[in-house]
């Protein structure tokens, strides 16, 4: 049910609004012949113009029907003096609220008031009157046949279109709004940064002790020094992201992390990461540009009987708390100029015409010596994944192998005698370091090969021995929450997969795709429960998946026709190929970052008859130009069977041969910039490289073995090394809360009003109101341009930086989620 809410317009007026129930709109197929375009400067409603064709939005003008059965009628001038025909018809209404709409053509209307009760005796025209349109129960659109119109104007003595609404149910007029949106604001106030010092953390936390709050907004802020902001939920020892962001991007509001929900005893943390670096004195916290500031604000909403608008926490975090912070808090975000627009835009940045950004192809991944830190026990590595939280999730075959006997010529799968694999086939690891995290699947898979992770953080996973593909809870649980496919039974009908390779999930719809793959080179399509959709054809050994959300696409490792193919999501329609003679033959693995329009992370593989290096590429999705290669440094690949590229740009590779995972880093970028037709270079900073490191949603896919009949290598490796005792257990943060105020509680709930006082005793600063855009249009400085810049900024020069245009974000609460 759509209600009204008070909003205050770019003009500055305060109206009743309701946006989609008293609306009809013309669209520009409102055909006019010989329209004078000098005529429309004089008319008083606005009229979206070319010389022939436009359209015109007929709203009811800020309306509040008091009682239900009211008819309310209001006047349209038409826009032309000249002949015009109506030719389509759009409604924006709701029968939750309007019973009907008409709309009459007459030369009179019955009043020049705004808007008049017209179920009386005031009627909708003076004199005679035709009805044009008709609109009830939700009905759809109306598009007359071609060349048919409704004619007004000069010759059919049709002047004015009287828009007739009677409302029927008008319960959506009255009460409160069941939520409200707030802000929680984290800032530290006496952080102080050493001239020099590379790295200077500054930690906030609260004990969190108020009614359910759902974050689903962020913002972060500091000055020139600041490097990455994060904030996070802690609970049982527990951190779930709220929201991480470099402070250099254009500092709007961001969507929080989905169904994060805070509740009493919960802990709120934050951390921003500071340098030193070029300052010659210690840096504080205030209110100038030579100052610093670390603040991380969560836009949240809640049940409207219990909802604070405002709440602050500018405590200390202890150190306690903050040792089992997530690695990712400690790496600052790579970002370049290019990538600020994509990011704010999730997807829809705007294109200046004057400024062509051309990705050059100078920059270059490199292996990272030393990771991971310690050593990790692994079998033949068959697939990765990222989890929620940004972990590394690798899937790997523990002392099972596939080899020359592992299947008949039917596929059946011939060592079932050798029962399912006894070590944690996944494990999750800390992408910074290496160090295992957590370990679950013991005694559940017999040769795995493709895992990834949905939007609740499951992991499906592919078996080829089992010819199954299963949903498994990241939570250690060794048992399948749902299972597609029959145990050891290979098929090719619906209801059976003959060596299935890997899984590709799309978060806003939660369907599962899946490559069914060495027997039947098809994709097939489910719904999350399970329910069978449709499947298409893919080549031969459609090998590796990965879902492009900003594109609605499939794309599949073609493995031995060595291509890339992209597919429509919704019906499997081809899109396009990328084949290049560099891959050698085959492509084992592919992953997807929406960054600079699209980037395909991929990898080749060893094959019988090699025709080309092994080694891993970055291409670019548009051109299908290969933007980069890279490969270890002290060693070659053998056979990388999934690639996946994390949040902070680094790409991590499994090789199923060597049992391996690599991890690279790009070390630089010089973009070509073309400014008004010149193109000029630009050199990025220390933290500007660029690829993949706004990819919103990673999702990763898992490649793997080998030729239909064929195992991965034709040899038979030595075996692995036993499997540690780390690799084999669950490895849990411990449930540590750090020591608070001797109250006990933290936050501190206010009206926006009282941050002057707050933020007016720190370095002695004056600040203003607080703004907060469209959620709080009852507050100065509101404007349509976007979140206005929060005064608790104070004098920050970068102010004019801040509040360009790339802010113009707004985002609606979704609906309460009951549990976290």
């Amino acid at each position: 049910m759509q209600k009204l809410s008070k909003q205050r317009d770019v003009w500055g007026e305060t109206q009743l609004r309701a946006s989609a129930v008293t609306a009809l709109r013309f669209p520009p197929r409102f055909q006019d012949h010989g329209l004078n375009p000098g005529e429309l400067a004089s008319r008083s409603r606005k009229v979206l113009t070319n010389p022939h064709n436009f359209s015109v939005d007929i709203h009811m003008p800020g309306v509040t029907p008091t009682s239900s059965d009211t008819y309310l009628c209001m006047s349209y001038p038409v826009p032309t003096s000249h002949d015009a025909y109506i030719v389509d018809f759009i409604p924006h209404a709701s029968m939750s609220t309007v019973h009907h709409m008409l709309l009459f053509g007459c030369q009179t209307p019955a009043s020049t008031r705004s808007y008049w009760d017209c179920g009386g005796a005031w009627g909708t025209c003076k004199g005679a009157s035709s009805i044009m349109y008709a609109w009830a129960r939700d009905a759809p659109p109306t598009k007359l046949p071609k060349d048919v119109g409704f004619k007004v104007g000069k010759k059919s003595k049709i002047y004015h279109f009287v828009l007739q609404i009677h409302y029927g149910d008008i319960s959506a007029f009255k009460g409160d709004q069941p939520f409200t949106a707030g802000i929680y604001l984290l800032m530290s106030v006496d952080t102080v940064i050493p001239p020099g010092k590379t790295v200077t953390n500054a930690d906030i936390a609260c004990d969190y002790a108020s009614s359910p709050m759902y974050p689903f907004a962020f913002r972060t802020h500091t000055h020139r020094l600041g490097k990455v902001v994060s904030g996070y939920r802690v609970r049982d020892g527990k951190w779930s992201l709220i929201g991480r962001q470099s402070p250099q991007l254009p500092q709007a509001f961001y969507p929080a992390t989905k169904d994060v929900v805070v509740e009493s005893g919960d802990t709120l943390a934050a951390r921003c990461v500071f340098t030193g670096e070029g300052r010659t004195s210690e840096t504080r916290i205030g209110g100038t540009s030579d100052d610093e500031m670390c603040n991380f604000y969560i836009m949240y909403y809640m049940d409207s009987k219990h909802a604070a608008s405002f709440m602050t926490c500018m405590d200390d975090g202890s150190p306690e708390l903050f040792q089992h912070i997530p690695a990712e808090a400690n790496v600052p975000i790579a970002i370049s100029p290019g990538q600020m627009s994509s990011m704010m835009h999730m997807g829809h940045a705007h294109t200046d015409p004057q400024k062509e950004e051309v990705v050059d192809t100078n920059f270059h991944f490199e292996q990272v010596a030393g990771w991971p830190q310690s050593r990790l026990d692994l079998g033949q590595v068959s697939g990765l994944a990222l989890d929620s939280d940004s972990n590394l999730v690798i899937f790997h075959r523990g002392d099972h192998r596939w080899e020359m006997t592992s299947f008949n010529m039917e596929a059946q799968y011939l060592q079932r005698a050798l029962g399912p694999i006894q070590q944690s086939a996944i494990l999750v690891v800390d992408p910074a370091t290496g160090r295992i995290l957590k370990a679950s699947g013991r005694d559940m898979f017999y040769l795995p090969h493709g895992i990834t992770t949905d939007q609740d953080n499951n992991y499906w996973v592919t078996d080829v021995a089992l010819h199954q593909v299963l949903k498994v809870s990241s939570d250690g649980g060794d048992a399948a929450l749902l299972t597609l496919g029959e145990a050891f039974v290979p098929g090719s009908d619906s209801a059976h997969f003959c060596q299935p390779t890997d899984v590709a999930v799309d978060p806003a719809s939660g369907n599962v795709f899946v490559s069914d793959g060495y027997c039947n080179s098809r994709i097939l399509k489910f719904t999350s429960d399970g329910r069978y959709l449709t499947q298409w054809g893919a080549g031969n050994i459609p090998h590796s998946l990965a879902f492009l959300p900003d594109k609605e696409e499939v794309c599949v490792a073609d493995r031995e026709n060595g291509r890339i193919q992209c597919f429509l999501a919704g019906n499997g329609e081809f899109v396009k190929e990328i084949k290049r003679e560099e891959f050698g033959g085959q492509v084992f693995a592919i992953t997807y970052s929406p960054a600079g329009g699209g980037l395909i992370f991929a990898v080749n593989g060893g094959s019988l008859f090699p025709s080309g290096p092994v080694k891993g590429f970055v291409i670019d999705y548009s051109t299908k130009e290969i933007l980069d290669t890279f490969s270890p440094d002290e060693e070659n690949f053998q056979m990388p069977h999934d690639i996946v590229e994390a949040k902070d740009g680094s790409v991590f590779v499994g090789d199923a041969d060597s049992q391996t995972v690599f991890k690279f880093t790009p070390e630089k970028l010089h973009r070509s910039v073309k400014k008004a037709g010149i193109e000029v270079q630009e050199l990025e900073g220390e933290f500007s490289v660029v690829l993949g490191s706004v990819c919103m949603t990673t999702l990763s896919v898992g490649p793997s073995s080998d030729r239909q009949l064929i195992p991965e290598k034709q040899y038979v490796a030595p075996p692995p090394p036993p499997p540690s005792p780390t690799a084999s257990s669950s490895v849990e943060t411990p449930p540590t809360r750090g020591s608070r105020s001797s109250s006990g509680r933290c936050e501190v709930k206010s009206e926006p009003s009282s941050v002057e006082g707050i933020l007016g005793k720190i370095r002695g600063k004056a600040v203003g109101s607080l703004n907060l855009g469209n959620f709080f249009a009852s507050h100065k400085g509101y404007s349509r341009q976007g979140f206005d810049q929060l005064s608790t900024e104070g004098s920050d020069q970068e102010r004019n930086e801040d509040s360009s245009d790339s802010e113009n974000e707004e985002y609606s609460a979704p609906p309460p989620q009951r549990s976290s």
